[in-house]
């Protein structure tokens, strides 16, 4: 019995916020706003360096209509400001910026494995390289 209550309480701890840190299955779902304040969609995923721990990406799912015709939007990191009045997160990208961005749909994934990738959505956004490869 106290196995599952430790566990449970485990859970609950994983799943919220403190302070500076928040648990990545929290960030799933968020929304995503411009600094226009137009909602442009919601973190689907997050990705992260296995070497350094840090977040490298947010997937942000962008379009379509109830999953239909939806684009997933890889986003450096580092472009994201969490808005505690919105509840989500801003960044300085309008839509027609995302329309023109590396971009997938559910049918195809990216090859995370060739650096290219990265460096696209990085250098599309003007940002320096997420992801640093020996």
């Amino acid at each position: 019995m106290a196995n599952t209550d430790q566990r449970a309480q485990g859970d609950e701890l994983a799943r919220s916020e403190h302070a500076g840190l928040i648990a990545a299955s929290k960030v799933e779902g968020t929304y995503v706003y411009n600094r226009q304040g137009e909602h442009l969609g919601h973190i689907y995923d997050t990705m992260i360096d296995k070497k350094t721990g840090k977040t490298a990406y947010a997937v942000m799912s962008f379009g379509g209509f109830l999953g239909i015709g939806e684009r997933y939007h890889p986003l450096p990191w580092s472009m994201l400001d969490y808005d505690v009045q919105k509840g989500g997160y801003v960044v300085d990208v309008d839509k027609n910026v995302l329309d023109n961005a590396p971009s997938y749909d559910s049918a195809s994934t990216p090859d995370w494995d060739d650096p290219a990738y990265g460096r696209s959505v990085d250098e599309h956004y003007g940002r320096p390289p997420a992801i640093y490869r020996v």
